[in-house]
């Protein structure tokens, strides 16, 4: 229960407390009436029944005292609801590169496993926005399509895996044109897409600058980013006869004139992700760039609590009066 006090400073008032206490205190013994009788047996038990009233009255007088300050101070339970609202979405499609090369183990586990843990990361984040993938090798294709279904998106990039059925190859002509043609119609205020190559173009017949020029027309973004160390990565470069990979130190080559020219023509930008930790602030910084708009909306409901205090206090005082009106009238 969320209760706060409105008028906290009426509180100051329970100083009255102690200065009551210490003023009965002192004066206990002129504030009791005495007479003297030579035999008081008869008296006993009556006088005991009304000294110990007074000292309840005295007690609930001060228990008064405090509920009336308390309600002063105005007790209330606030209840706080909000509601989002999104003003300016964003529509993102993560083009994926899933050749062979995508195995290498400079990043941990390896490129694509390191790729994908990071993603996913960035997909839980962008939780106003439409995500889509698209996977691309020799040729592309869409593996979900934008979507708000954050779960549906996660699924989908969790079974991104590498497969031989796909032509080899790294088509980032046809990965890109995929891309655009999925996100090109959107009516989100921004359009982006995260590209995602560890190599160079080799395949497919469509020139990645035709696709970044077309992106450019529909005013999608391309960020760029490309997978891999600087000098030599343990690369898969044959299958043995049970279908294993057969890894060897293979000469890291990505296309990054390319890249940074696909970016900087759409109003991208082009990153370079060396190791696992590199390419998690690549993806943070792009979180950073590309905001959704949101406002929020708080509303409060406000429970007055004053009178179960003031309640309390108002019987307590009239049980006092009508204790001396009656009972201790002769005593009081």
């Amino acid at each position: 229960m969320n209760l706060e006090f409105l008028n906290p400073e009426y509180f100051i008032f329970l100083v009255i407390i102690p200065i009551i206490i210490l003023w009965n205190y002192f004066n206990r013994n002129k504030l009791t009436n005495s007479i003297k009788f030579s035999n008081s047996e008869a008296f006993g038990e009556s006088s005991n029944f009304y000294s110990k009233l007074k000292s309840i009255l005295k007690y609930l007088r001060l228990i008064s005292i405090i509920l009336i300050v308390t309600a002063l101070a105005r007790p209330q339970v606030i209840d706080t609801s909000t509601r989002v609202k999104t003003n300016s979405g964003i529509d993102i499609i993560m083009a994926i590169d899933v050749s062979a090369s995508m195995l290498a183990k400079d990043l941990k586990p390896n490129r694509l496993d390191a790729l994908k843990n990071v993603a996913e990361e960035f997909i839980k984040n962008r939780i106003s926005d439409r995500i889509g993938l698209v996977e691309y090798a020799g040729e592309s294709y869409t593996k979900t399509p934008l979507t708000t279904d954050k779960n549906v998106t996660l699924r989908s990039l969790k079974d991104i895996k590498y497969n031989n059925i796909i032509e080899g190859g790294t088509a980032i002509g046809m990965g890109l044109a995929t891309s655009v043609n999925r996100i090109k119609d959107s009516k989100a205020k921004s359009k982006v897409i995260i590209l995602l190559t560890d190599g160079v173009n080799n395949a497919g017949f469509i020139d990645p600058m035709t696709a970044a020029e077309l992106a450019t027309e529909f005013q999608i973004k391309i960020y760029s980013i490309g997978l891999g160390t600087n000098g030599l990565a343990l690369s898969p470069v044959g299958i043995d006869s049970r279908g294993k990979f057969n890894y060897a130190n293979v000469q890291v080559e990505i296309d990054e004139k390319l890249l940074t020219q696909i970016s900087e023509m759409t109003g991208g930008k082009y990153f370079r992700a060396t190791d696992n930790d590199r390419l998690k602030e690549i993806y943070s910084d792009i979180d950073e760039l590309e905001k959704t708009e949101i406002e929020e909306f708080k509303y409060y409901s406000v429970d007055e609590k004053y009178r179960y205090f003031l309640l309390p206090a108002i019987i307590l005082i009239a049980f006092e009066m009508i204790m001396k009106l009656t009972i201790l009238r002769s005593f009081v």
